[in-house]
């Protein structure tokens, strides 16, 4: 769980385009890396200042830039200079509170994404990632150290595929992918735990049971929230005539569109399960409260005409004949309680109501 969250309310007051980090308080340097390739071969860098980035975004080639940390502002301002970016922009990026969006500035695309994943304890978490498509590069803007972009990394070192010889708009296209990809992988996840989760609520269901189902709600919820705008943002790569997504890449853009529906699909799906599943949870307390309430009316039902003898026999009236007589209590009370409640057994069983 995130702990030191810098609050949206910062902003307030603020003119437009303030670039101001909204998010988790971190305090570990910015990093960032270059990967510059062509159909020739691959040049890696680790780079401490912004400056460093300009001739790779000059050249002929195309170049991955990625930002590591977006706490530190300048740098992510003087990166947005350096790629033409606009300030509202760049102030999106260092909001990690913003929705998967697209926006077209003719020379440049901007997209923000949501990356997602399943920590330690099995919850869901997100990172925001941001990205801007020139026609030679691409600027990625992460909110922590760690991805899911490896396996593109090593494509394009080994020129596996076809990506190095594709445009930076492949590049941008391969990202996403990988993106939504991970979306996959969390589904198989929670469709394990709900799996587990319909084996404890037919077992023994309890409080746990009752948690597990609110936390998972919750969970698709946000899922929801995070794949539902990321499908317009991907349909429109894959439909609209911007100038720097090419007739090739757009296929593999609907391709990855189809996938998002699919994501979603599954979300509703899962999402209706576990609404059923807080049903079948409420439905099975009220049974096992019925059956409860059944045995201990039955009980009652069964004392009520013995509390009724004792309560005749326990009047302190003088002339009550068996109360002078030596064996009533043994050869008169004990058999007729018995026989009246043995007698009352017999009837529910009868009526199968035990």
């Amino acid at each position: 769980m995130r702990r030191f969250v810098d609050r949206v309310s910062k902003k307030m007051g603020l003119p437009p385009g303030s670039a101001v980090h909204v998010g988790e308080h971190r305090t570990e340097p910015t990093r960032i890396t270059i990967i510059d390739y062509d159909e020739r071969g691959v040049r890696e860098h680790v780079v401490s200042d912004v400056d460093a980035c300009a001739p790779f975004l000059e050249s002929n080639s195309v170049t991955w830039i990625n930002v590591d940390g977006v706490h530190d502002v300048e740098i992510v301002r003087r990166l947005g200079a350096l790629t033409g970016l606009h300030p509202l922009f760049v102030e999106d990026i260092c909001n990690t509170t913003q929705r998967p969006k697209l926006e077209d500035e003719g020379d440049a695309l901007f997209l923000v994404l949501k990356m997602l994943d399943a920590d330690t304890n099995g919850d869901v978490s997100t990172e925001q990632v941001s990205l801007v498509l020139g026609r030679k590069f691409v600027v990625t803007f992460q909110e922590y150290q760690g991805d899911v972009f490896d396996a593109i990394r090593e494509r394009i070192r080994g020129g596996k595929g076809r990506i190095r010889k594709m445009r930076a708009d492949y590049l941008a296209y391969s990202i996403v992918d990988a993106i939504v990809d991970r979306y996959f992988l969390l589904m198989e996840q929670l469709g394990d735990r709900i799996e587990l989760l319909e084996g404890n609520l037919v077992d023994s269901p309890g409080r746990e049971t009752l948690a597990t189902i609110n936390r998972l709600k919750r969970e698709l919820l946000f899922l929801r929230k995070s794949v539902w705008p990321l499908r317009e943002v991907i349909d429109r790569l894959g439909r609209d005539e911007f100038t720097l997504i090419h007739k090739e890449t757009r296929i593999y853009l609907r391709d990855v569109y189809d996938h998002a529906v699919q994501v979603i699909d599954t979300v509703s799906t899962m999402r209706d399960m576990v609404s059923g599943m807080l049903d079948i949870y409420l439905s099975s307390m009220s049974n096992r409260m019925n059956e409860v309430m059944k045995v201990l009316t039955i009980i009652a039902t069964i004392f009520i005409p013995l509390t009724f003898i004792a309560g005749v026999y326990g009047m302190n009236f003088r002339h009550m004949p068996e109360l002078e007589w030596h064996w009533a209590y043994p050869y008169t009370f004990w058999p007729l309680v018995l026989a009246i409640g043995g007698a009352m057994l017999f009837f529910f069983r009868r009526r199968k109501w035990l």
